[in-house]
């Protein structure tokens, strides 16, 4: 006997879970997950930073065309991606990068954090009223990637241990970063998870909002002023997505400067940021300035604009702000977005306030690094040496097939090799002795490169981030490798020395 259930029930249903979810993930966006901790006592850490604010005027950025492009028809020798963008970022502020795909939020992140090596950048950057320079900048600033990139073998309090003591200043004692590493442990909630594996994405350890949060505490142990966050509720659903903006709103508590990228955000989600920069396709600013109470200012100042519809009750504004200032709403307008903003009051209060920040203020000094890196060359090396062990030896599987291939290779060839010491009368013995050593040699090289393989792919990737956040320079990091990779070789150049003598001396007496 089967259940007729009637699509009015299972509407009901639905509308009855998707208000549970709503309420649960206010819930967790504005619980105080800090158990009674006032901002005072936020600020008041261990170790102090000093908050800054960034301001940047008519940035401008191009790019080379590709010759697959110039083929299809395109003249110019470059295209533009960003077009006279001018914002501020301030202390205590969380500002948001919206925009749909291709419209350049990412980009321009990039071009402020100076993670864009290439093509030509116009405009202006300061930072609390003096102009940017990127190795400074590099040492107050963090920069939480979209993909959470981590050595799998390493805890979450290792992770956290070794960013610190790569990234703090060289006269921070161990005790003082262990306690600051454990306040920021507090801080994004990772307490219960300090001696959990990291794991690899969808395999096993950490969560993906977990390793979000682990990448969020990565960058924080390093103390910085301005933290860029490129889409952290990307991938994750809506009680994830809550746990992780809570976080980022306990770090805007704390006094930093905070900007993420974020795309199609949830009504709650949404509205948890102070401040938007809104982009349109081509690179271009709609929006910059505070959202309001209820997104009440983003909200009037697009309605404002003749033809633009209304917002529904209880419609998200992120979702409904995407539609109402697409192309095609565009060209049924006739209202080039870009251009209304560029003639609004909005945009002059944005320019007095870029203005503003852009002078040097008496109580704010210039901040300056007699070094590139934070810590020494052998600093730097001992960590990188810290970490490959661990990275190395906590892998069962290169572990295992190690010495699984040590063990039977040595069976193999010993029984090859079977009295070779009594064999060598004619010039056949020679031949298939150097045969045998030959093949040896060649068989154990390619074994121990594939069996090694997976971890350096690995491992590769998490360099890749450690160097651009400022952690160490590529010569560290590689005589480390070095060093590790010679302790190994020794140590099976000493065995296989042993093993051999021993088997011909052995084969030699009977």
């Amino acid at each position: 006997m089967q259940a007729v259930v009637s699509k009015d029930a299972i509407r009901n249903k639905d509308s009855r879970r998707s208000d549970r979810v709503a309420l649960e993930l206010r819930s967790y966006l504005h619980s105080n997950s800090l158990n009674g901790l006032k901002l005072k006592e936020q600020k008041g850490m261990v170790l102090p930073f000093q908050p800054l604010s960034m301001c940047f005027k008519n940035i401008n950025y191009y790019v080379d065309v590709p010759e697959e492009l110039k083929k299809q028809g395109i003249a110019e020798d470059r295209l533009q991606l960003l077009v006279d963008v001018t914002g501020a970022f301030r202390p205590g502020v969380l500002t948001a990068l919206v925009g749909v795909s291709g419209a350049g939020k990412t980009t321009l992140m990039d071009v402020l954090a100076g993670r864009k090596t290439g093509g030509l950048i116009e405009g202006s950057i300061s930072i609390s009223g003096y102009p940017k320079n990127q190795e400074t900048f590099t040492r107050i600033s963090g920069y939480c990637e979209q993909n959470d990139v981590h050595s799998p073998c390493l805890t979450v309090i290792e992770s956290l241990l070794y960013s610190a003591c790569l990234r703090l200043p060289s006269h921070v004692n161990d005790d003082t970063q262990r306690a600051f590493v454990e306040e920021v442990m507090e801080l994004v909630e990772l307490n219960p998870l300090s001696g959990a594996l990291v794991g690899l994405p969808g395999v096993n350890g950490l969560s993906t909002e977990q390793r979000k949060r682990l990448t969020i505490a990565v960058e924080l142990v390093a103390n910085p002023s301005i933290v860029f966050m490129d889409e952290p509720t990307s991938g994750l659903d809506a009680r994830s997505a809550a746990i992780v903006m809570r976080t980022v709103r306990n770090i805007v508590n704390t006094g930093r400067t905070i900007v993420c990228t974020i795309h199609q955000p949830s009504i709650d989600i949404f509205e948890s940021f102070d401040e938007l920069l809104f982009m349109k396709r081509g690179g271009q600013l709609i929006y910059a300035g505070p959202l309001g109470s209820k997104s009440r200012n983003l909200v009037e100042f697009l309605q404002a604009v003749p033809g633009v519809p209304k917002i529904r009750d209880g419609y998200n504004p992120a979702a409904w702000m995407l539609d109402v200032t697409s192309t095609q709403m565009e060209q049924i307008l006739g209202v080039d977005f870009a251009e209304y903003y560029r003639q609004s009051k909005l945009f002059l209060q944005t320019k007095e306030i870029v203005e503003a920040l852009s002078k040097p203020n008496s109580e704010v000094k210039e901040l300056t690094f007699s070094t590139k890196y934070a810590q020494p060359f052998c600093a730097q090396f001992i960590a990188c040496l810290w970490k490959q062990n661990l990275s190395y030896w906590r892998n069962p599987q290169y572990t295992a097939v190690r010495f699984f291939y040590t063990v039977i290779i040595s069976l193999m060839f010993g029984t090859i090799c079977w009295k070779f010491g009594s064999r060598r009368e004619t010039q056949h013995d020679i031949f298939n002795a150097m045969g045998a050593m030959y093949a040896a040699v060649l068989f154990i090289g390619i074994t121990n490169a594939t069996s090694v393989q997976p971890v350096i792919s690995i491992e590769r990737f998490v360099s890749y981030r450690e160097r651009a956040a400022g952690m160490y320079s590529a010569l560290p990091f590689a005589f480390s490798l070095l060093l590790w990779s010679s302790l190994t070789f020794l140590c099976s150049h000493l065995f296989t020395v042993q093993f051999s003598i021993a088997w011909v001396r052995l084969s030699g007496q009977q």
